[in-house]
């Protein structure tokens, strides 16, 4: 089958569906592929970096729609490009199905197939790689601080200077989903005072970890909606909020807001009044001025100043990173196209079996299919039925219920082990018995260390299977080297102990440093 990759049409639009890298594995699963001339000169890729990877260049975007059985897009396709679709052929981008149902109507007719990413079911993990709006969205908060600091009139860092002191500058971010994060992420890192808030309250720990505060709304209710994004909140947590924001207006020198809900306007947060209330210089990033703004006085694809407040509405911050952005997008497809390519023969099979491409899947041979029916995920674990468990336990006196030992209990088996040693003291050889105390010991000892530190000081690959192989390699090496007699000569054992000692050593020094090795590794995801 054909790729095709038609050069994006949109006003201000750069990025290109595919790139020099990922047209070499797509030609590798099988795929030929086309690109329009000067589809990626936006993003930095020339035409001849394409012919290099093994893509044919075409002249005219009539030559990809028309010629093409499968077309890769960013945007979705105008009017006159969805005429242009070969009759039956399949559409991959961004479609905005509830947004735009006239397309909806004209694909359709072209009888096509067309799977919209921004329609991917999010909530399954297998989807995160080809998540084309995660990627998308943190290129875009990393890019609204970029446009924050150049427009902002001071440093984000504190200095102190013999020139005078500078203060550091204080960002808000409204809205803590994967742009308010990448926001927050890149804002602390130029040493800024990050403040953020979210209606979603599980987003909090994730702030603090990137190095924001955590501000929140004195309201209780819970914002999580479906698909990773919030959802319409009560009027109560709304005035609520609108109070924090007032405040952190009047505080703040930077607001960056983020606010969406999927298939509304976007909702808005920012009055005039609040702006109003900013110092002069201060600057607000609304990332949402494609769906109308959080702000009020927000002038979608534009940046603007109102009441000494620079306003900042870019519609296109992903394209100002075209080559980022163009890159992550192209992989996006490639997973995709992966999962709908298993064969790697060239020719893709729309699985409606399958819950990603299902809920990819908005029209299937001009049949409109969307919306999807909802996931069939799998329940949670049940409660109710642990929490019997324990009661029962209790009943019973088991040891294994959380519940002390009673002293009739504890006192028959002191009783019983009492006995045992008695045995083994009359019956057994005194070299057997001396390795038997030790034995004995090291087992009250190593008991005693390491099941007595909490949890939360310990990893288990540390404590239990490094100190077990410790013991493993000592005895191993007492077997290989054995001590000298009386005599000055060493008892070497048979071949098959020596054999076994020196295999148990091998593995335990495998054990070991590969535990030491992953140990180091979790403690380096703690570092900055």
């Amino acid at each position: 089958m054909r790729i095709g990759v038609p050069k994006e049409t949109a006003a201000g639009e750069k990025r290109v569906a595919t790139v020099p890298e990922v047209v070499e594995k797509l030609v590798k699963l099988g795929f030929t592929v086309a690109v329009e001339s000067g589809a990626g000169d936006a993003a930095n890729f020339a035409d001849d970096t394409y012919r290099a990877a093994g893509a044919e260049v075409v002249p005219t975007a009539a030559d990809i729609w028309t010629g093409s059985d499968i077309v890769l897009k960013v945007r979705p396709p105008s009017a006159v490009e969805a005429g242009l679709l070969r009759e039956g052929a399949t559409l991959i981008g961004f479609v905005w199905p509830a947004q735009n149902p006239e397309l909806m109507q004209a694909l359709a007719a072209r009888k096509a197939t067309v799977l919209a990413i921004d329609s991917l079911p999010r909530q399954l993990s297998r989807a995160q790689k080809m998540d084309a709006l995660t990627s998308m969205a943190g290129i875009s908060g990393y890019r609204a601080v970029i446009e924050a600091a150049n427009a902002f009139g001071r440093f984000f860092n504190g200095q102190i200077t013999a020139a005078g002191k500078v203060p550091p500058a204080k960002v808000f971010i409204a809205g803590a989903g994967v742009a308010g994060l990448a926001a927050i992420g890149t804002a602390a890192n130029l040493g800024a005072i990050v403040r953020a808030n979210d209606t979603r309250a599980e987003v909090a720990d994730q702030v603090v970890s990137l190095g924001g505060e955590f501000v929140k709304v004195d309201y209780e209710e819970e914002g999580s909606g479906g698909g990773g994004y919030a959802k319409v909140m009560s009027e109560g947590f709304q005035q609520a909020q609108r109070e924090m924001y007032a405040k952190q207006a009047r505080e703040v020198d930077i607001i960056i807001t983020t606010a969406l809900i999927p298939g509304k306007p976007a909702p808005r947060l920012i009055t005039a009044e609040m702006v109003q209330s900013m110092k002069p210089g201060s600057v607000i990033v609304d990332m949402a001025g494609e769906q109308g703004g959080n702000c009020e006085l927000t002038v979608p694809g534009e940046a603007v100043v109102r009441h000494g407040v620079t306003i900042i509405g870019y519609t296109d911050l992903v394209s100002r990173l075209a080559k980022q952005s163009s890159t992550l997008y192209s992989n996006n497809l490639l997973r995709l196209t992966e999962e709908l390519c298993k064969t790697k023969d060239g020719v893709i099979d729309v699985n409606m079996e399958d819950d990603a491409i299902r809920g990819l899947t908005v029209i299937k041979d001009g049949s409109i299919t969307w919306p999807p029916p909802p996931l069939k995920l799998p329940a949670p674990a049940a409660k109710p039925a642990a929490a019997a468990a324990a009661p029962a336990a209790k009943k019973g006196h088991g040891h294994g219920g959380g519940e002390p030992m009673s002293a009739k209990a504890l006192a028959t088996v002191f009783g019983i082990g009492a006995v045992a040693f008695l045995l083994v003291g009359l019956y057994a050889p005194a070299s057997f018995l001396s390795h038997f105390t030790v034995f004995v010991l090291a087992c009250f000892v190593g008991y005693m260390v390491v099941w007595n530190v909490t949890p939360a000081l310990h990893t288990p690959l540390m404590s239990v299977t490094n100190a077990i192989s410790s013991i493993i390699a000592i005895g191993a090496l007492v077997q290989v080297a054995p001590p000298l007699t009386a005599a000055g000569a060493a008892d070497r054992p048979n071949a098959l102990i020596l054999g076994l000692a020196v295999f148990a050593l091998v593995l335990t020094a495998v054990n070991m440093f590969g535990g030491f090795a992953v140990t180091r590794r979790m403690l380096a995801m703690f570092r900055k």
